[in-house]
């Protein structure tokens, strides 16, 4: 059955393939995004479907300026604006963008008797649990404790779902995300490897020892598993770690993005376990959860990140 639902961060990376995705499966979509980082050209294509509707806004902002949609039809929100720079040190971007943005979406939710909230969460909730984990970091792991403000402000922002969800009659579905990567790609390791070496063909600086591992899933897959869990999790508070197979190491990477671009290019690491502070250097997320819902890739984590090379490389050429 088609719905209408709202898409915050629409123009950005994960946003327009979501968007296409569900408006490939007949929904209704208004997107929403203050084009900060977004792409005008992700925000044309969409325009192309008689069912897409498009409003520039901060999501923040949502409650103070007057909604230029009719509310009453809305199903559902899929919340994907946050501040997209993970490294940021200053803690007031994290709470303004990416914390305030989920709790003034839910204050409309509530307001406009909207009940399903969908949430791109993250893995970064974890902090550095891998060094107390003995084999994959599972949704029911605790203490949470981040190291970056991002992943503090995606923890608070699942509290308030949390609460909203209880209080108010909101279903929802948290999807932890792991680093994701394909085409269209508006930032990201590879995109900023392939940079990189344009830039300087005969070096290419990586941050850290090269030994950072995690999981990397192809954004064709984070949309088709969001979709997923949104159509078939039942709970009040549904939560689930979005992985594919295997992991790839930021070493690995770099490799094969030279390999890619048929260079010469040296490898300079700048030293340390980690890429800058606040950088988790190992993730290992339990993926059984959302196998036993009924969801799984065949893509490997370096296969996942074979093709998107291959596809950020064409669309750069």
């Amino acid at each position: 059955m088609s719905k209408r639902a709202i898409i915050t961060g629409c123009a950005g990376f994960i946003g327009y393939h979501l968007a296409k995705k569900l408006l490939d499966l007949d929904n209704s979509i208004i997107g929403i995004d203050n084009m900060s980082n977004g792409r005008q050209s992700f925000v044309d294509e969409l325009k192309r479907s008689p069912n897409f509707e498009f409003w520039e806004q901060d999501v923040y902002k949502i409650n103070t300026i007057e909604f230029p949609f009719p509310c009453h039809k809305i199903d559902a929100v899929f919340h994907l604006a946050a501040n997209s720079q993970i490294n940021n040190p200053d803690p007031q971007i994290e709470i303004k963008d990416t914390f305030c943005t989920t709790y003034e979406l839910l204050r409309f939710c509530r307001k406009n008797e909207i009940k399903e909230f969908v949430f791109a969460s993250s893995g970064a909730i974890y902090g550095e649990a891998y060094l107390t984990e003995i084999a994959y970091v599972k949704e029911n792991y605790g203490p949470l404790l981040p190291i970056s403000h991002y992943g503090a402000a995606k923890l608070a922002s699942e509290a308030f779902i949390s609460s909203f969800a209880s209080y108010y009659d909101i279903k929802a579905f948290i999807c932890r995300l792991p680093n994701v990567i394909g085409s269209h790609a508006t930032h990201g390791v590879i995109l900023d490897f392939i940079n990189k070496i344009k830039q300087n063909p005969k070096e290419l600086e990586v941050l850290g020892d090269g030994s950072q591992t995690k999981p990397y899933m192809h954004v064709s897959d984070v949309v088709d598993a969001m979709v997923f869990i949104w159509q078939n999790a039942k709970e009040k508070v549904n939560y689930y770690n979005l992985a594919g197979k295997s992991t790839s190491s930021v070493k690995n990477i770099a490799v094969m993005v030279i390999s890619a671009m048929r260079t010469n290019t040296s490898i300079r690491y700048t030293g340390g376990d980690r890429g800058w502070q606040g950088d988790s250097p190992r993730y290992y997320p339990s993926k059984a959860k959302l196998e036993n819902l009924g969801w799984h890739t065949e893509k490997t984590s370096d296969q996942a990140v074979l093709t998107a090379i291959q596809e950020i490389i064409k669309e750069n050429e």
